[in-house]
């Protein structure tokens, strides 16, 4: 059996969270959606450990921003959605559905995603139990629907819910607490929402971080993840778009 894999979260601009992926045995280390180079860099040097890969989730600038000074500054092979390759030109590899990217001997299967981009795929590692979704699902949320359609994010939130329940869920923002806020009015009488706001929010005022998460606890908590159906999470995500609590 291979190591577990090591992954390391780096806060980078104003509540972003670049994942450096390690795996020992080998040697190598992966970093996921990169919105800056230096502070990645500077991680990895910090672990003693070289960038040989970038594994993008979709195009937006705060994901792919560090890519071209990391592969400047360490030669690495960068990774990325195949319908989104002409707006991510620092590609290497393209990838879609079903495709295999890997660690060392640790394997990850591309799920393609789309709602918040229309190109956007998220990393599943099955035997690690582990999955990089970048801006499709959060702790307690989901994203915005930018380039693509409710019935396509509702189907992600059905999918992504389908894991295994102890899936480390590894998301790229720190929105839990406006998440989490909305939660709890779009699900006043769920307990495991208030719950865990109150955890949220006791984490958030000492300045700690709130991911990554897991598949079983965004069942119980998002209301996204547990939408009926698409018009529900259409009227949630619209409701979210707009909530200012």
């Amino acid at each position: 059996m291979p190591s577990p894999i090591e992954v390391v979260r780096i806060p980078v601009l104003s509540d972003n969270y670049v994942w450096l992926m390690h795996d020992h045995d080998s040697g190598e280390t992966v970093a996921i959606d990169p919105s800056v180079a230096e502070p990645v860099l500077a991680a990895a040097a910090a672990k003693g450990w070289r960038i040989g890969q970038v594994w993008n989730t979709h195009w937006h600038g705060d994901h792919t921003g560090g890519n071209a000074a990391i592969k400047a500054a360490t030669g690495c092979t960068i990774t990325g959605p195949a319908s989104e390759a002409a707006k991510i030109p620092t590609l290497d590899r393209t990838v879609a559905e079903g495709d295999a990217v890997r660690i060392g001997a640790h394997a990850a299967t591309v799920i393609e995603v789309p709602a918040h981009t229309a190109g956007h795929i998220a990393f599943h590692l099955a035997e690690d139990a582990i999955v990089f979704v970048g801006d499709t699902l959060f702790a307690m949320g989901c994203g915005r629907l930018f380039e693509g359609t409710a019935a396509q994010m509702f189907a992600n939130m059905q999918r992504l819910a389908a894991l295994p329940p102890e899936t480390t869920v590894y998301c790229a923002h720190e929105y839990t607490e406006s998440n989490g806020r909305y939660a709890r009015v779009a699900e006043p009488d769920n307990r495991a929402i208030a719950e865990r706001l109150d955890t949220v929010l006791a984490a958030r005022a000492k300045g700690e971080a709130t991911v990554p998460t897991t598949i079983a606890l965004e069942r119980e908590t998002n209301p996204f993840m547990r939408a009926a159906s698409a018009d529900e999470l259409a009227e949630r995500r619209a409701a979210k778009d707009s909530f200012k609590g």
